[in-house]
């Protein structure tokens, strides 16, 4: 018996080399842009905060212990960003400096610094101009009475 051979079953096996070098080429993109993004590390020094990191832990304990609590808010239509801050008890918390910034969780971009303006009692707000709507980390920072309160709070931003 005898076989007899196309062409069409010469090209047979350069299509599977074909379809590997597809593969492989579709891997390598994937792979450069997974290396070329996000990396990941939130702090510029990871390895120095992380061999204080028995000091980071009694600071946010010590930071626990004041109970303050802090509620924030967006309101889209006048891109207007409001926090409440009160105490242990409820009572709001007047009198304090608030540091804010917005940080992208996903970007490599500098923090959006928040100008805190007290509009009532334990009570601010400020007009943040956002470059791109979407997840945000709000980092805020409250000195009160020589005591000071650090906070993340994750949020959707329009």
């Amino acid at each position: 018996m005898t076989t007899v051979s196309t062409a069409r079953d010469r090209h047979v096996p350069w299509l599977f080399v074909g379809g590997f070098a597809v593969v492989i080429a579709v891997n390598a993109i994937m792979v450069c842009l997974a290396v070329g993004s996000f990396s990941g590390l939130y702090t510029p020094q990871p390895r120095q905060r992380s061999l204080h990191y028995n000091e980071v832990i009694a600071r946010q304990g010590d930071r626990d212990a004041l109970g303050w609590q802090l509620a924030a808010s967006w309101r889209p239509q006048d891109s207007r960003l409001e926090i409440a801050v009160v105490d242990a008890h409820g009572r709001p918390l007047g009198n304090a400096r608030l540091h804010a910034e917005l940080v992208r969780p996903v970007e490599k971009r500098p923090p959006l610094v928040i100008d805190m303006i007290a509009v009532e009692n334990g009570r601010y707000a400020a007009t943040v101009d956002l470059p791109v709507r979407g997840n945000w980390d709000l980092d805020v920072v409250i000195d009160h009475d020589g005591q000071r309160f650090a906070q993340t709070r994750r949020m959707f931003l329009q």
